[in-house]
């Protein structure tokens, strides 16, 4: 990057006539001291913003990076959903990594100081990881309502994951090249174009006032609301089937009279040891996962409600200055530019809240985060478990376990299946 003020040279004042007039020997020093003072330099209240943007920096570009590399290490996580998880990793890496650090200096020093071309490149890149984030979320919405409201209308496989994900980023590269067209670099004072790029702008440039009213508002619609509203009904299906009263295929007596095999044990004892029939093993297979898809849904409508919330602010705020014009002659200037930057804030700290989603509401991503911080820090376990296990290792590790509990897990399976055929018809 250029430096801010070019040395070497001195710069005058345009006077009426519109020649530079005479300035002093010092004014060239008093004008840099005046600009890192008033500036540069951060307030007290901007340290604490500062301090965010790191904390958000770190964890969202660690957080995610161990997703794709949990991914990436477990052929057994390499589900149609994690493929999509992967996905929405990436694009939060992109915008930490290039964006955060530009959108942390605009808001600091109130310029723009990465020149014409990255005028272009950045908003550009922020632009397409909200496509991104918010097709990979609505892919993900539409795969898990095939597969728990209409299970035989679409079988989703990860192959078709994988096209589906290259068909997000075109369609995204694609569609926000408008946003890089029209963004310009400029400075607010010319007569300190050739000296500074404090003072300096990257901001849309229009050719007609009706023009970003009608884009801005497509984009409001496109990229927020309607996708919103569509994943909202979706999950609500979801969850109607998943936590509703009729569950497919059982009675929602079973479902809610079920208890896990260690509740059984407690209540029962463990001296079972019939054979139950096949249509209750069926049952049982058939509440595992059913479970299983209650846990992955919950996750997910977790991360689709931080989503929303975190890029409401920033949404809104941007129709009431593009379309309705706000802002422009705000009289509390302070007021507003905290609204802006606490709002841009949250863009970025929504990319780091989805590795602590994924940590808390599910148990296999919880596990991988252990196995790798654990080779960090050695008093959190053993290290090394994140790499797929040998076949030698796995095996022996599954006769292990297999002979450790397979006592236990007969008879408990015994218990709940002996209890479930007491009520099947």
């Amino acid at each position: 990057m250029e430096p801010l003020v070019t040395p070497g040279t001195q710069m005058g004042v345009p006077n009426s006539s519109g020649e530079p007039s005479p300035v002093p020997a010092d004014y060239e020093d008093e004008l840099l001291s005046y600009l890192w003072r008033d500036y540069l330099y951060p307030k007290q209240y901007e340290w604490v913003l500062i301090a965010a943007y790191v904390a958000v920096f770190l964890v969202a570009l660690v957080g995610n990076t161990l997703v794709c590399l949990a991914v990436w290490r477990n052929h057994h996580m390499r589900t149609v959903t994690n493929y999509f998880i992967v996905n929405l990793s990436l694009a939060d890496v992109l915008v930490t990594a290039i964006c955060l650090p530009a959108s942390l200096l605009v808001d600091i020093t109130e310029s723009w100081l990465f020149g014409h071309a990255l005028c272009k490149v950045i908003p550009y890149l922020q632009a397409v990881s909200v496509s991104v984030a918010v097709l990979t979320l609505s892919f993900i919405a539409l795969d898990r309502w095939y597969a728990i409201c209409h299970p035989l209308l679409f079988k989703s496989t990860a192959r078709r994951a994988r096209g589906s994900i290259l068909g997000i980023w075109a369609v995204s590269l694609a569609v926000m090249v408008p946003q890089a067209a029209v963004m310009e670099y400029s400075s607010v004072l010319p007569e300190l174009a050739n000296r500074t790029r404090l003072f300096s702008v990257c901001d849309e440039r229009w050719a007609d006032d009706l023009y970003p009213k009608i884009y801005h508002s497509c984009f409001f619609i496109v990229t927020y609301l309607a996708p919103l509203g569509l994943m909202a009904m979706a999950y609500f299906q979801i969850f109607r089937k998943l936590w509703g009263r009729q569950i497919p295929g059982t009675t929602s007596a079973l479902v809610r009279n079920w208890k896990r095999p260690s509740d059984q044990l407690e209540d029962q004892g463990q001296g079972l040891s019939a054979e139950p029939p096949p249509r209750a093993r069926a049952f049982l297979a058939e509440v595992k996962q059913m479970r299983a898809r209650r846990k992955t849904a919950k996750m997910l409508m977790v991360v689709l409600l931080v989503f929303a919330l975190c890029y409401l602010p920033i949404s809104v705020l941007n129709v009431l200055k593009r379309v309705f014009g706000m802002f422009h002659q705000a009289s509390d200037r302070e007021a507003v530019y905290a609204c802006f930057t606490f709002s841009h804030w949250l863009v970025y700290a929504n990319s780091a809240a989805n590795p602590i989603i994924y940590n808390f509401l599910s148990g296999k991503f919880r596990e991988q985060f252990k196995a790798a911080f654990s080779c960090c820090l050695p008093g959190l376990g053993p290290c090394g478990s994140m790499k797929t296990p040998s076949p030698r290792s796995s095996a022996s590790h599954k006769s292990l376990s297999l002979q450790s509990r397979c006592s236990v897990s007969k008879v408990s399976e015994h218990v709940v299946l002996t209890s479930v055929t007491t009520v099947l018809p």
